[in-house]
């Protein structure tokens, strides 16, 4: 089913009333809206296979190779659950997320998932450029809550994968309680690992309500020079753009081969 005029209204009213605050920095600012990521795909064609009565949304990217499971009554921490399915020699893949990821975080690979793999630095390019402090095996967040891990193979995993998490303040060398955490395995496509880094250490803010729920108190909050309007037009935009770039890519499957002129071209009847 397509994103409908009546759910993005129902988006714009929610938002409409709504004092934004920006709140940083993003590992803490909060879970947000969870209609950034679930807009984007419906957006980019993706079909929602699961019970319309449930709580649980599942959504299937439009050649089933893709699905996104979104359970707010998980058993386990993590709530967001996107599995790839091997085609050909692509190896499936698997990623995880916990509750409080902000969702325009999460938004951000969903939306590399939909578009063709770009040229882009490498991810830890991006972790360090924003002030991140690179580790031999990670890098940390100035704040030292949030911590990137590539845990490479080893005699105790037998495949390598990222492991992202915030923690509360701990003790000395003891970390706090875990607020949110990401796993993407080692056939994660680099892109889509290098958007969501890229997303979660960006320095500018993200948009919450006033009384909205943060991952932390530690988050800093300061009234946003944003119209809670400019918030909901945005969200507009990015609707419009997805559309747009998954008509072109339908487009672009549906093309037939372009044939040489010269195979058409009518060859002289052979003279009797």
């Amino acid at each position: 089913m397509p994103l409908s005029e009546r759910q993005l209204a129902a988006f714009a009213d929610n938002h409409a009333v709504q004092i934004p605050y920006d709140t940083s920095p993003r590992h803490v600012a909060g879970p947000g809206d969870a209609r950034h990521v679930t807009h984007g795909l419906a957006a980019a064609g993706w079909n929602a296979v699961s019970d319309p009565l449930s709580a649980e949304i599942i959504l299937a990217s439009p050649d089933l190779r893709h699905r996104l499971q979104f359970d707010p009554q998980s058993r386990t921490s993590a709530w967001w659950r996107l599995r790839a399915e091997p085609v050909g020699t692509e190896p499936g893949w698997y990623a995880e997320f916990g509750e409080l990821v902000p969702a325009e975080v999460l938004a951000a690979f969903t939306d590399a998932l939909t578009a063709p793999p770009p040229q882009q630095p490498g991810p830890w390019q991006q972790v360090t450029s924003a002030g991140w402090h690179h580790e031999p095996d990670g890098a940390r967040s100035p704040d030292s809550m949030c911590h990137i891990e590539l845990r490479p193979l080893s005699e105790f995993h037998d495949r390598s994968s990222w492991h992202i998490e915030t923690r509360e303040p701990g003790h000395g060398e003891f970390s706090g309680p875990r607020i949110w955490h990401a796993y993407l395995d080692e056939h994660t496509p680099a892109h889509l690992v290098s958007a969501f880094l890229t997303a979660l250490t960006d320095r500018n803010p993200l948009q919450r309500g006033m009384f909205e729920r943060t991952g932390h108190y530690s988050a800093v909050q300061e009234p946003s020079t944003l119209r809670p309007q400019q918030v909901v037009d945005a969200h507009a935009r990015r609707i419009k753009h997805l559309r747009a770039q998954a008509r072109s890519a339908r487009r672009q499957q549906t093309k037939p081969a372009t044939i040489p002129a010269h195979a058409n071209t009518a060859q002289p009847a052979a003279r009797r």
